[in-house]
């Protein structure tokens, strides 16, 4: 349904675009370019986390195509192009209510949300390679500390949900349906690998614990391991 409304909705005039909800040039009335979508702005040394908050507020406002390619510049005397500006306009303020005040000194001038986008990553990314290798160094080197389990796994969880933006799912390519669920194998063995990965961080304190959940047969998963262990003030032995 949603889908159909807004392919009703490229069919209809510029003013009645900008009034479809469902529509991508839809701006409701309290999103002004003062909006800041980010609560940390984009300096020198965060351009990945940056990129990930910021692609995920523009994708809940139905934006992010105005930055990615799908939604390029209409023609001038189309009946597109005001609603295009104007969201252009107000994604461009976005972006540069959420940069640094020395960076977005820099970006005046460009008046195209995908190119400031591109000019962004290209200048402050250090590529997926660098990124990856930092973000794995971390999570194998983290540890609880004095940290509750409860903070220490959504400090853990963190690292894991950037590794796999940084490294997603393989998908099938066969002419044919896959049969051999390769897919709910790999990510069977990614949980494997979140269970070991948390139960390795934790203190020496947890030790006896740790060793009992490792030699289950079959793990349990993260998500279970974790809400067990928030039990009882977040004493993973009082699972046993």
């Amino acid at each position: 349904m949603a889908m159909e409304s807004i392919k009703s909705a490229e069919m209809h005039t510029e003013a009645d675009l900008s009034l479809i909800p469902t529509s991508p040039y839809y701006l409701h009335p309290v999103e002004g370019p003062g909006v800041i979508l980010v609560s940390h702005p984009l300096d020198r040394n965060n351009y990945d986390s940056w990129y990930r908050s910021m692609r995920r507020a523009l994708k809940s406002k139905k934006k992010f195509r105005f930055i990615n390619g799908s939604i390029s510049m209409s023609n001038q005397n189309g009946p597109n192009y005001d609603a295009w500006d104007r969201c252009n306009n107000m994604v461009i303020s976005w972006i540069t209510r959420s940069l640094s005040p020395h960076i977005s000194k820099r970006i005046v001038y460009i008046d195209n949300a995908q190119e400031l986008w591109e000019d962004l990553k290209e200048r402050f990314s250090k590529g997926d390679y660098f990124t990856t290798s930092d973000v794995l160094q971390e999570i194998h080197s983290l540890n609880q500390g004095d940290k509750n389990t409860s903070d220490f796994f959504n400090n853990v969880k963190t690292l894991w949900e950037e590794l796999e933006s940084l490294r997603s799912l393989p998908t099938c390519i066969c002419n044919n349906k896959c049969t051999c669920d390769f897919l709910r194998t790999f990510k069977k063995h990614r949980e494997t690998k979140h269970v070991i990965c948390f139960l390795k961080g934790l203190n020496d304190q947890y030790n006896t614990v740790r060793s009992q959940i490792l030699l289950m047969e079959p793990l349990p998963t993260i998500n279970k391991v974790f809400g067990l262990s928030s039990n009882k003030k977040g004493n993973l032995k009082d699972l046993f």
